[in-house]
């Protein structure tokens, strides 16, 4: 069992960089992307990111749903927007998107830092009730496919937004 440090993955969009930081900032639209979120809405009055807001998240794995409270810790339109979600018995996990200009697009970066070390018990609990042998491994594979749902969805924004020019 590989206990979690941080991962990181990578992947090159059409979308400019404010394009990109508009979806990923706007945590009520995670859902879209996301394998394990189903909702998200701002608590306390927020409406937008800023740092220090907080959200609710609403996550789904197999038959457990639980809700956590991640709180924004950094907005750089165009550039970053990084969230800490604690959850008690889950540690502190760093959550960030590193956006950069790229030709053509912008290059995507979706990590993960481990800031307070998650419990061997949860390990094995999702080993063994939820379907999760290599937590290290999924959540590389939900980073991958997070990264692939962003890019469809500007994709398709891009794609709607020149039509909308056009017509």
């Amino acid at each position: 069992m590989n206990r979690l440090t941080s991962d990181r993955a990578t992947r090159r969009m059409n979308a400019d960089p404010e394009t990109v930081y508009g979806l990923v900032s706007d945590v009520t639209r995670t859902p879209s992307w996301s394998r394990e979120v189903i909702a998200c809405r701002w608590l306390d009055g927020a409406t937008g990111p800023a740092v220090g807001a907080r959200f609710a998240a609403t996550n789904r794995r197999r038959w457990l749903t639980w809700t956590n409270q991640p709180m924004v810790v950094a907005v750089e339109p165009g550039r970053e927007f990084a969230v800490d979600r604690t959850e008690r018995g889950g540690g502190t996990m760093r959550w960030t998107y590193t956006l950069t200009p790229a030709e053509a697009g912008t290059d995507v970066a979706l990590s993960y830092e481990v800031l307070k070390p998650v419990p061997v018990l949860l390990h094995v609990i999702l080993r063994l009730f939820l379907g999760c042998p290599d937590l290290e491994a999924d959540l590389h594979r939900n980073l991958e496919a997070s990264l692939a749902r962003i890019d469809a969805l500007t994709d398709a924004g891009t794609v709607l937004a020149d039509r909308e020019r056009n017509q």
